[in-house]
């Protein structure tokens, strides 16, 4: 890995997205909502030797691709940014119906205006969720989404992180303990695959992804219980109740600005 340099390629990043850009699972008390975030990092690496350079993100827990597209991409094109990164979609595919086709149709407009600015533009396919019972069952709808993800970042010309095929993340090592969001290792892992994809040379080490050794059958019964308590039983009330955990939650970074 190559240490830390300067870099002066990009001068305005725009992160939109949702929980997985706003850095949900990486808490930082210091910053904006508590998180800090693989966008956050991506945005540090960028900013070394770099006075000109500025960063926002806009992405909100919570947001489906409609809400994504409707906040923030407005904003965001109105920041004539050079370097894009947008993930959505992947709260869609957690509802209960979800016409993919139509979805994408949706995001295909939307990544051709920002294509269409000259902005390098990053995007994402979705995670393989086959290591949990609950979202597993999702599985071949993922895989049709991924296609069509690939299929827009070349129609597009994006750079594609294919989230699906990084391994490191198909174990629980680089997850928080709500199972849908990654943990702070996970945050840094992928803002060195972001800064890989980029070409930009960087000083974000990967984590080790190292599995946690089998634990006692009590254990293991007693930590799903208190994770469907915690996390399942919440995330499945907020759909059946049209809620948001994004409903009261602002932007972490509404405005191009200096890296702190």
């Amino acid at each position: 890995m190559c240490g830390m340099a300067q870099n002066a390629n990009f001068h305005r990043y725009v992160a939109l997205g949702d929980s997985f850009t706003e850095g949900v699972g990486d808490p930082d008390p210091a910053r904006p909502n508590g998180l800090r975030g693989w966008a956050d990092l991506v945005a540090e690496q960028l900013a070394t030797g770099n006075p000109d350079f500025r960063h926002a993100n806009l992405a909100i827990r919570g947001r489906k691709l409609d809400g994504v597209l409707a906040e923030q991409l407005t904003p965001a094109l109105a920041m004539e940014p050079d370097l894009v990164t947008i993930y959505a979609g992947g709260n869609d595919m957690l509802r209960p119906k979800v016409d993919i086709d139509a979805l994408m149709g949706r995001y295909d407009e939307a990544l051709g205006r920002l294509a269409a600015t000259g902005a390098q533009l990053v995007m994402w396919t979705a995670h393989d969720p086959s290591a949990s019972r609950l979202y597993a069952p999702l599985r071949g709808r993922f895989a049709i989404y991924n296609e069509l993800a690939r299929e827009l970042a070349e129609k597009h010309g994006a750079s594609l992180i294919d989230f699906w095929r990084l391994r490191d993340y198909h174990g629980w090592a680089l997850w928080s303990d709500d199972r849908l969001h990654m943990n702070s290792a996970g945050h840094q892992r992928m803002a060195s695959e972001v800064l890989d994809t980029l070409g930009v040379p960087h000083g974000i080490e990967r984590p080790v992804a190292a599995e946690k050794p089998p634990m006692p059958r009590k254990q293991a019964v007693r930590e799903n219980l208190d994770w469907a308590r915690t996390s399942a039983v919440p995330w499945v009330h907020r759909r059946l109740t049209g809620r948001s955990s994004g409903d009261t939650i602002d932007p972490r970074r509404p405005e191009l600005a200096p890296v702190e």
